[in-house]
């Protein structure tokens, strides 16, 4: 159980694979280019978000690049970006690491990426089985942490070999930027509770979050680690229910059945349990979509990992946060669509019911009440409603 005065700390997400109005089609789609995503980006800072994801997979622009690109433009904002056991040499990626924490000034955080797509990975080069890709991502962490806490490494494993490993320029946090991490199976979870800071999960319903946390906490302790717990999810929210249910409705109101079926034979492909257990939410059918209260399943008929969204009014999204707030996680990792616009209506609907971390000379937000329009009848100036908003 979290402490009742706890705060959470609350993500964006950067969507290089692409955004638009409805999902499953392209009508309403919208072209994703730099100053798209530096102005996500900027709104999340403005607003006070704690940072943004940026996705990694060959459907998306490289997550690096990206972040180094858009950074400059904002002020506090955390970049969380990925590092990939087996496609990178955890040398190489160190190097990174320090880099791109030293050029953000400390605004990096590190999202370890295991891959549960076998087709993918055949496509860059990976040829391993689900078990043994979690033997080199723990072959990596441990080289990887070791180099940026400033060691000397020497290592010779199944699937890594390293000779005399160092990193010259170390990161600006000390001793590395934080490492999330999400892996729902036995050896996902065995690696987490060895080498990561924070647990991640995808958007299940409060009993079965609690159960996995349960899982994970117990296995930490037995390794005398304590991690921290963050979730991935999707909002929906509007000024009341009825609104946001029928904008639940309307962004899935273009997929048709066609699309359902070819998203979830991909799925199926897939090795990882994470993917198993989002798409046995749903099972593929509209007719049961609300898996929980206000958590819908929806975003899951035709997009791959995180597929649930909270939907509802203002104080119900703020009620469910909190109940997964309860059961120990602390991070939340939000999106919605469009993004730019879902960045705000979360931000100025739901921040204000909540208790959120803030970092650095983050301040609360101010509304210009005049002179022209926004000052009721060039006179009268709304106190008590800017003061709130």
């Amino acid at each position: 159980m979290t402490q009742p005065n706890s705060k959470a700390n609350i993500l964006w997400f950067l969507p290089t694979h692409g955004d638009g109005r409805y999902l499953g089609t392209s009508t309403g789609g919208r072209e994703v280019n730099f100053n798209y995503l530096r102005q996500i980006a900027q709104a999340a800072d403005q607003m006070g978000y704690y940072g943004v994801l940026l996705p990694t997979g060959r459907s998306c622009e490289d997550s690096w690049v990206v972040a180094s690109a858009v950074a400059p433009f904002t002020e506090r904002l955390r970049y969380l970006v990925a590092v990939r056991p087996g496609l990178q040499s955890p040398t190489v990626a160190a190097r990174m690491t320090a880099t791109l924490d030293r050029v953000t000034n400390g605004r990096l955080l590190i999202n370890v990426v295991t891959g549960g797509d076998p087709v993918e990975n055949k496509g860059d080069g990976i040829f391993l089985d689900h078990d043994a890709r979690y033997e080199v991502t723990r072959e990596f962490l441990g080289v990887y942490n070791d180099l940026l806490a400033g060691k000397t490494v020497n290592f010779e494993g199944k699937h890594i070999r390293i000779e005399d490993g160092r990193l010259l320029f170390k990161p600006i946090q000390s001793p590395r930027p934080p490492l999330y991490f999400g892996g729902s199976s036995d050896a996902g979870i065995d690696v987490a509770v060895d080498s990561v800071d924070k647990y991640l999960t995808w958007g299940e319903p409060p009993a079965q979050v609690a159960e996995k946390v349960n899982r994970v906490k117990a296995a930490a302790g037995k390794r005398g680690r304590n991690l921290s717990f963050g979730i991935r999810l999707h909002v929906i929210v509007r000024e009341t229910s009825e609104e946001a249910w029928r904008a639940a409705d309307d962004l899935i109101k273009h997929v048709t059945d066609e699309t359902v079926n070819s998203a979830q034979k991909i799925f199926s492909r897939m090795d990882s349990i994470g993917q198993r257990r989002m798409m046995q939410l749903h099972g593929g059918r509209r007719d049961k979509l609300e898996i929980a209260p206000n958590l819908w399943a929806g975003v899951g008929l035709v997009r791959g990992g995180a597929g649930t969204a909270l939907v509802g009014d203002p104080e119900t999204v703020a009620t469910r946060i909190r109940e997964y707030q309860d059961i120990g996680i602390g991070t939340f990792i939000m999106s919605g669509y469009p993004h730019l616009e879902e960045a705000y209506r979360f931000a100025e609907l739901v921040f204000p019911r909540l208790e959120i971390e803030r970092h650095g000379s983050s301040v609360q937000s101010r509304v210009n009440t005049g002179p022209f329009g926004e000052t009721i009848g060039n006179d009268f100036r709304p106190q008590k409603q800017a003061s709130e908003s």
